[in-house]
């Protein structure tokens, strides 16, 4: 049988300009997913993030995938690739406004 983890990692808030989410240890997961629930939205602001892998939760680099763009509200998805490694995290940069997210990490392995 196997596990399952649905982490919160920033909630309820409005967010704009760069940031990165908590750092979430998953070493133990096969799979990994980030849910990004966008509940309001001030002007027109974009949604542009980054995977971020770690061996030790301090030190991080891109997973090498392209930054994922995310508009409007409601519930998006940023699939992790699999062979992520100890820790990951998002890095954000929201242009154009301000978005009041729920984000999420959901681990199964």
């Amino acid at each position: 049988m196997k596990n399952f983890n649905d982490s919160h990692l920033e909630v309820k808030k409005f967010f704009s300009g760069t940031f990165e989410t908590h750092p979430y240890e998953v070493g133990w997961a096969d799979e990994a997913i980030f849910f990004v629930m966008v509940e309001k939205i001030k002007d027109d602001p974009t949604f542009t993030a980054q995977v971020q892998l770690s061996q030790d939760g301090v030190h991080w680099a891109s997973d090498g995938s392209n930054p994922v763009a995310l508009k409007g509200l409601g519930l998006h998805v940023i699939k992790v690739q699999p062979n992520f490694g100890n820790y990951l995290r998002l890095a954000v940069n929201i242009t154009g406004g301000e978005m009041f997210l729920n984000l999420h990490i959901s681990c199964k392995g």
